[in-house]
């Protein structure tokens, strides 16, 4: 069974599921932000272990379920945990969703996740708006291009999309919700950064850094599918010089369950204004 066919076979299954619902946002829900999912009217759960072919999400915080409903008045897909490239899979498999979604036919996607803060002027617990992306990860489209989904040589000069970000900044001023913006670094995991490496990030330009997303936003957008990003900053590397300074995956997670209440608010007057 070639990739495309494997796509299909799970796309068929999870329409079959969805029994005529038609979402038109996707969101993926990063760790600690699984709680998004709770806000979600009507949900249908689909977990991934059922659907043919699928990858499953191991990772802490990362429930492994499609969750299909209504918020802020649209139907949505939600991710509840997402795929790594550091549980083993491959990209292909990382980004299987994405085209699960694609063909089921979202319009937007909406990305989130725990980072770790590079820029100094960044505190545990701020949301920071993805203006950008460095990529240090493989990229999802090496090998054959999947004509059926995109172009050989996809355009990335605006990967977030530039109307969602104004909008996000809007609602962000009427609602008094405290934003950052930056740019996002994405490396393999699964361990965490040295301060060497956080030095690097800080100097090629970098403001987060985490394990996830990117390679989820260049299959988006190879298939033209326009993307808000967003990451809740759950630990700061301005103190990782300091020889008792150590980073916790279970703290990670607590940081973003905290920080989640101003996303949920945030997301859901976004999807209510598409």
């Amino acid at each position: 069974m070639s990739f495309l066919d494997n796509i299909k076979l799970a796309s068929e299954y999870v329409q079959h599921v969805l029994e005529g619902r038609k979402p038109t946002v996707g969101i993926i829900l990063g760790s600690g932000l699984g709680r998004l999912a709770d806000e979600i009217q009507n949900p249908l759960t689909i977990p991934y272990k059922r659907i043919p072919g699928f990858p499953v999400s191991t990772a802490i915080g990362h429930k492994g379920n499609f969750i299909v409903g209504e918020l802020g008045g649209k139907t949505v897909m939600a991710m509840q945990g997402r795929i790594h490239f550091y549980e083993g899979y491959g990209m292909g498999q990382v980004t299987l969703p994405i085209r699960v979604m694609k063909m089921i036919g979202i319009e937007y996607l909406f990305v989130s996740n725990a980072a770790g803060g590079i820029n100094l002027g960044f505190h545990v617990g701020d949301l920071m708006i993805i203006r950008d992306h460095i990529n240090m990860m493989p990229n999802p489209l090496i090998g054959p291009n999947m004509e059926e989904f995109g172009p050989r040589f996809p355009d990335m000069t605006r990967p977030y999309d530039p109307a969602l970000i104004q909008m996000a900044e809007e609602i962000a001023a009427e609602k008094q919700i405290p934003l950052q913006k930056g740019v996002y670094i994405a490396c393999t995991g699964p361990c965490y950064e040295t301060p060497a490496e956080y030095r690097f990030f800080r100097t090629i330009g970098g403001d987060a850094v985490g394990m996830s997303t990117v390679p989820e936003v260049i299959v988006a957008r190879h298939s033209s599918i326009p993307v808000f990003g967003m990451s809740v900053i759950t630990d700061v590397a301005h103190d990782t010089d300091n020889e008792d300074y150590v980073i916790d995956g279970e703290q990670v997670v607590k940081a973003a369950n905290a920080a989640a209440d101003e996303m949920i608010t945030l997301f859901r007057e976004m999807i209510a204004r598409l």
